[in-house]
């Protein structure tokens, strides 16, 4: 097997599976093990993946966030609910912001069922979605394009976000603990922020699984949000710390 079809089926085995064995895959490809460690390593160089003791992962750590274009493909039905369950607090007239990220993306897609709407977004995959969309008028952030998160980002990003005003912000997460809500890149923490600065209340969404996580950026409390949408009943301690900082839980039906 060439090498370019060698690291597609490792990505099509992490997205499939999370994880992958180095063992494993260099007795199904048939190579040595320095081979498969060379491939980890270039793919790792991309950001596509995280290396482990004994393989590689798309999971989350403290420096690491799987590409957008793996979250993408995992866990739809789950983000669907939250993106919903997140929209009850979408009225018509608003002007919404809505941050980077796979359950963000699919939130942009729901949200003209509360047309009219202002939406200001540096997430590429809801500025697609909505563009064309007649009763929805879309401020598109510019700044320098991150591939990895799908994503607008850098000093003119928030040069932007300086200058205006939303109702509220839909932001997330792929950490939180403590009572704190954290991010792993500095340009997104940056523009997340932004967001929150502009907006007179926020909303967070989180996958139950990233509560009792943190990871390099303090992003901000979870007393900063009006609500924390998630998809299933997180843990009692991260359930005490919302409770503690006031924001509202909201388990989105189904989970």
């Amino acid at each position: 097997m060439k090498r370019d079809d060698r690291r597609q089926h490792i990505l099509d085995a992490l997205v499939r599976d999370g994880a992958v064995q180095l063992d494993e895959l260099a007795e199904q490809f048939g190579v040595s093990k320095m081979t498969i460690h060379r491939d980890l390593d270039e793919l790792e160089g991309e950001g596509l993946l995280r290396k482990i003791r004994g393989g590689a992962t798309i999971e989350p750590g403290s420096q690491f966030e799987s590409d957008f274009r793996f979250r993408q493909l995992q866990g739809h039905d789950l983000k669907e609910r939250m993106a919903r369950a997140a929209l009850d607090w979408v009225e018509p007239g608003m002007t919404v912001m809505v941050n980077d990220g796979s359950t963000a993306s699919v939130l942009g897609g729901l949200l003209p069922e509360k047309r009219p709407l202002t939406v200001i977004t540096n997430n590429d995959a809801v500025m697609e979605a909505l563009k064309a969309e007649p009763g929805i008028s879309v401020i598109a952030l510019g700044g320098r394009y991150s591939a990895k998160y799908n994503a607008w980002v850098g000093r003119v990003t928030e040069e932007a976000l300086a200058t205006l005003r939303a109702d509220l912000a839909f932001i997330s997460t792929p950490a939180a603990g403590e009572g704190r809500i954290y991010h792993m890149d500095d340009d997104i923490t940056r523009a997340k922020r932004g967001m929150m600065d502009a907006a007179v209340r926020s909303v967070l969404m989180i996958n139950h699984l990233r509560f009792d996580q943190s990871a390099l950026h303090v992003l901000a409390g979870f007393s900063e949000f009006a609500a924390v949408v998630t998809d299933a009943e997180p843990s009692g301690k991260a359930r005490e710390q919302i409770e503690a900082a006031g924001a509202q839980l909201r388990v989105a039906e189904g989970g």
